[in-house]
């Protein structure tokens, strides 16, 4: 393999790694900005201008609180769930298409780290893969609260998975592709595909929220009930894990959404950018448009927290199953439907 390559590659796999660690630590702090204003209170105002180095100062905390453990039989596994949890969190980024390309240095740089040509079936790989870090965590506290949170969140994250999965079908059909670059390829313009699958896109972002363990979906770590959920055994920054984890999946979940669903980094007059003023200018500004599309997602998922109240477990089910998932198949009938209308109009001889 050319070396330049592995270099390159190795750069943009930091930068991404970096970025998310850095939007996962100030998504806790735009949290409670966001939590303050909608409550008209301030919001955290003394580390730094406008509170700025308070994620800094919780990371500090975190590192430095005391670290202790329970009584339990399965002390490794016990350290693995959190491990797992967050390694699930960074592994998804690895296909996200942060813009098109650069040109420097004679040669064109792709600003992704691996362009597979199946990157929604990796993405919902991994994806499924984190509530392992989640039940393992619950099961190895030895703690019935802590079992019962893992358990509650294995069962909505799978339930969802399902409404999730099926609502990419629609979408699947209508690209014809699982690359997620190809997919924002197709979006040029103003060409978004929300447009087209409106449902799927609700459907979509709902089963986001259940899979991040967000409000009004948080059932596995609800205070009133569970006292901290899974992870009320853990600390110092085994629990850092667990929180970092929450807030990453909530930022490539906001980047998916923005590159399925409203063009990725694809924005009006993108092409005569191009032209004009150069693939690079155009390709800084286009990962501005992602990160402003990903912001106002993760800015949404804030304000709902602060507005909705918590589901009741049966409810929880009962949309998952019983609504989303039949809608999901609906959609499907009707894309199919819509895609092959001529073919259906010339059987029936119409």
């Amino acid at each position: 393999m050319d070396s330049t390559i592995i270099i390159e590659k190795s750069v943009i796999i930091v930068a991404v790694f970096a970025l998310t660690m850095l939007m996962a630590m100030y998504s806790t702090w735009a949290e409670r900005k966001v939590a303050a204003w909608l409550q008209d209170r301030v919001g955290p105002n003394r580390a730094g201008p406008f509170g700025l180095f308070q994620p800094l100062a919780d990371g500090l905390k975190l590192f430095s609180k005391e670290e202790f453990e329970p009584n339990t039989p399965n002390r490794f596994l016990f350290f693995v769930g959190p491990a797992i949890a967050m390694s699930t969190a960074l592994m998804t980024s690895a296909v996200i298409p942060w813009g098109d390309r650069l040109h420097l240095f004679g040669r064109d740089i792709l600003l992704q780290a691996t362009d597979l040509n199946i990157g929604l079936l990796y993405f919902f790989g991994v994806v499924s893969v984190g509530v392992y870090g989640i039940m393992i965590g619950g099961w190895a506290s030895n703690n019935k609260f802590s079992l019962m949170g893992a358990v509650r969140a294995a069962s909505q994250m799978v339930s969802y998975e399902v409404a999730m999965g099926l609502s990419m079908i629609a979408l699947l059909m209508m690209t014809g592709t699982l690359s997620l670059r190809e997919i924002s390829a197709q979006q040029a313009g103003m060409n978004w595909n929300v447009f087209y699958q409106p449902l799927s896109f609700i459907i979509f972002l709902i089963c986001a929220f259940a899979e991040t363990n967000r409000t009004p979906f948080d059932l596995a770590e609800c205070e009133s009930e569970l006292i901290g959920g899974y992870h009320t055994e853990y600390s110092s920054m085994k629990m850092g894990f667990y929180l970092f984890a929450e807030y990453a999946n909530m930022f490539i979940s906001s980047t998916i959404l923005a590159v399925l669903f409203f063009g990725g980094y694809n924005y009006p007059g993108m092409s005569w950018v191009v032209e004009n003023w150069g693939v690079n200018i155009a390709n800084v500004l286009g990962f501005g448009a992602l990160f402003i599309k990903l912001c106002g997602f993760i800015f949404f998922y804030m304000w709902v927290r602060w507005t909705i109240p918590r589901f009741r477990y049966d409810q929880l089910m009962h949309l998952g199953w019983r609504i989303l998932i039949p809608l999901s198949i609906i959609n499907i009938i009707i894309t199919g439907i819509v895609i092959l209308r001529s073919e259906i109009a010339t059987y029936l001889g119409f």
